[in-house]
This record gives structure tokens, sequence and C-alpha cells, in this order.
């Protein structure tokens, strides 16, 4: 428990960090991280029918994280997105000389690791950009109000918890842990507002409650992943946590949910 409590802090440290320290230390550091997190996933969906692409699928993400992240701060133009377009017909191209009995297996699980991992984590460092430049403020608040779901729905549901929430996916989770969660990101919601301002009360709330309900459902996504494939963990990186795939299962689905709210509502 020590143990994990100390990797929980430091890892909350260089994020805080890598998030204050402006656009380029962000986006490189996002970049990094996303990049790992499909390198765990394509670790643990690796098999003998299963056989992803690691190299074309982690040079695709790559290209897509940075073309966006430059775009982002108007460092490049948007047709230069077109370059990601040979290495998605690459994928294809390189399973024909590889003689596996199920390609299109090995395929789909490439793209799939694109879109479960790498997607999420770049409209997540978007939020960083929703004013044209880069602010900290957003990516900040939406962290926060993930961990303070997290923290919520942990002392909630260990404290009252009696009913299960999808025991079929997940026995440990329960509604109490859920509505502990969403509460205590709500209450870190008004805190975000009073003192940072940037969005009204409302849409703070907002998006409190999308992280709350879509994080949530994102963490039984991937224990459902992980169940199917009998993995425990995604990795080993991150002492009493596992891999950063677990850490950020939650943002994988609330990140793009809070993304598409902030574009229709602004």
């Amino acid at each position: 428990m020590k143990t994990r409590a100390i990797t929980g802090v430091i890892f909350v440290a260089v994020m805080i960090a890598a998030t204050l320290l402006g656009a380029y230390v962000y986006s490189i550091f996002f970049t990094l991280l996303s990049t790992w997190c499909l390198y765990e996933f394509y670790g643990i969906v690796s098999s003998e029918e299963r056989a992803p692409n690691k190299v074309i699928g982690i040079a695709l993400a790559l290209v897509l994280f940075v073309l966006g992240s430059l775009i982002s701060m108007d460092l490049l133009a948007v047709k230069f997105l077109a370059l990601i377009i040979p290495f998605i017909s690459a994928t294809y191209i390189i399973s024909l000389f590889q003689k596996r009995t199920f390609p299109f297996n090995d395929i789909a699980y490439t793209f799939l690791g694109i879109a479960y991992v790498t997607l999420p984590f770049f409209l997540f460092s978007k939020l960083g950009f929703m004013q044209g430049t880069f602010n900290d403020v957003m990516p900040l608040g939406f962290l926060i109000l993930l961990w303070t779901n997290d923290t919520g729905a942990y002392l909630a549901g260990r404290s009252f918890g009696k009913r299960k929430l999808f025991e079929r996916i997940s026995p440990k989770k329960t509604w109490e842990g859920f509505f502990g969660g969403l509460i205590l990101a709500i209450v870190a919601a008004v805190n975000l507002e009073k003192y940072f301002g940037y969005l009204p009360l409302w849409q703070w709330v907002s998006i409190a409650a999308i992280i709350s309900i879509v994080g949530t459902l994102g963490d039984l996504v991937e224990s459902m992943l992980k169940r199917s494939l009998h993995v425990k963990d995604s990795g080993n990186i991150l002492p009493g946590h596992g891999g950063f795939l677990d850490r950020f299962d939650g943002l994988l689905l609330a990140a793009p949910m809070v993304y598409v709210f902030l574009i229709l509502i602004n």
C-alpha cells in the first residue's frame, strides 16, 4: 500500500509539472505517454491468433500525434495530416508478406490500438488548445476531476460499498463507490470554477459528470479487455499500480466525450 501511494504521488506530480511547463513539454509528454500505453495495449492483445504490427502501429500513432500537436500550435497546416495515409496503407501491404493465418486479425488489432488508445490521448491533448493557444487550465482541470472521481469511488466503495455495479466485469466496483466518485468530482468542479474560472459552473459540473460516468465505463471496458485476455495488468512499470494503460483507462473514453461536449457548446 505504501509503495502504491508513493508511486501515485510521484506520478501525479510529474503529470502536473508536464501540464504546467508549457505547450512543448505538454505535447511531448503526452505523445510519449500515449505511445507507451499503445505499446502496452499491443503487448496484452498479442497471441498466436493476434499479432498487431507494433512497429507500424506505433509509427502511425507518433506521426498522428506529432502532426496533430504541431497543427494545434499553428506550426503546421492541416493538409499535412495526409502524411498518415502511407502508414495506413503500409499496415495492409506489410501483412501480404508476413504469411500469417489470420492477417486481418493483425490488421484489426493494429488499428484498434490507434482508435482505443492514441486517439483518446490526442483528443485529451487538444483540451489544452481549445481557445487557439495553449492554456493549461482545461487539461489540468480534467485530470483533477478524473483523480477526484477515482479517489471518491475508492473511499466510498471501501467504506460503504455493498451493491455491485457490474459484477461480471469488475467484482469490486459498487454503486456506492460510483456515487461517491461522482459527488467528490462535482465538489472539485465547484472549486475549479471558483478558483480558476475559465468555464461557467454548469460546464465544469457537466464535465465532472461526464468524467465520472463515462470514465467509470472506460474503467469497465479495460477490465473487460483484460478479463477476456486473462491478463491482470497491462504492465508492471508502475510499482503497485500495474501499467500506464491501467492508470488511464477512465481517460480513454472520457476525454473524447469531454472534447465533443466542449466543441458542441462553444
